[in-house]
């Protein structure tokens, strides 16, 4: 390779995300992790994907969930966003998991939550890619918080670029 860890990061954090916290209950212990790597997978059946570094502590447990929770943050999450990025155990201090139907914990004020039941898990290098069914979901209409360039951004204008309206359904292969 002619390029180095550092230099693949910093290539990969030109591709804007959103944020998201993923949440689950295994064995009584509520895990929760900050994610940008999370895409939508399919239509039919509904599927999401995130992945986990190998090297996360809670690697094991994660692979134990059978259901998981994803919260698209809002702009106003940022410290959220913050808490469940670091380790250790005490993430959720002082919050109180608003519940979905299927029991999972989810965080409360997110643009979208989405709760999911474990679909399949496949090795991804140095991370553990883990898919999901969404099983349910809802939204708000508040602004997003982004990340690009290792650093939190806003949208700068609720404008929106055109796009063709025969175009549309293509520009994502759905």
């Amino acid at each position: 390779m002619s390029f180095t860890d550092r230099e693949f990061r910093d290539a990969l954090g030109q591709f804007a995300t959103g944020v998201c916290v993923i949440t689950a209950e295994v064995d009584g212990i509520l895990l929760g992790s900050t994610v940008s790597s999370f895409n939508s997978v399919s239509l039919a059946p509904p599927l999401v994907l995130f992945s986990l570094a190998r090297t996360a502590q809670t690697l094991p447990l994660w692979l134990k969930a059978t259901h998981f929770g994803v919260t698209v943050l809002a702009e106003s999450q940022r410290d959220l966003s913050n808490r469940f990025a670091r380790g250790g155990a005490d993430k959720w201090a002082g919050l109180a998991p608003l519940r979905g139907k299927s029991g999972v914990p989810l965080l409360r004020g997110g643009l979208v939550t989405f709760e999911c039941e474990t679909y399949a898990t496949y090795e991804g290098g140095d991370h553990e890619i883990i898919l999901g069914k969404v099983l349910e979901f809802s939204r708000s209409t508040t602004t997003p918080l982004l990340f690009h360039g290792g650093r939190y951004q806003r949208l700068h204008s609720d404008e929106a670029i055109e796009t063709p309206p025969d175009m549309d359904v293509w520009l994502h292969g759905w």
